[in-house]
């Protein structure tokens, strides 16, 4: 699957200011990352720090908070994970709580079915 960037907001989840950025949406990361200087300038700040497995196997410890992203004109608080300068991922877990997917062919994000089980 070929990679594209979407555009976002972020800012702290009780709100105040907000920041734009553009982000790769990477279905393989769990969390979205952002460096965490940017985090830091919208008052985030890390509420735990939790070990992560990298693409190349590595390990490495990063804080992880909440954050309000803004995305398809809706905004929800996030788990963000506090990345090095440079690093604007958007991770499964944040299209999950928006309900999108990834429409590879169209490199765009798309609503998706969401299915729920009652007892």
């Amino acid at each position: 699957m070929g990679t594209f960037n979407v555009p976002l907001r972020v800012g702290h989840p009780a709100g105040g200011a907000t920041e734009a950025v553009e982000a790769m949406v990477d279905t393989g990361a769990t969390h979205t990352m952002l460096p965490g200087s940017l985090l830091a300038a919208v008052d985030v700040e890390p509420r735990e720090y939790r070990r992560y497995v990298l693409r190349d196997g590595s390990e490495q410890v990063y804080g992880i908070g909440m954050a309000l992203i803004a995305l398809d004109n809706r905004d929800w608080p996030c788990p963000v994970v506090f990345g090095p300068d440079g690093q604007f991922l958007l991770g499964a877990t944040t299209l999950e709580i928006f309900g999108l997917m990834v429409d590879p062919a169209g490199e765009e994000l798309i609503p998706r079915e969401i299915r729920v089980r009652p007892f």
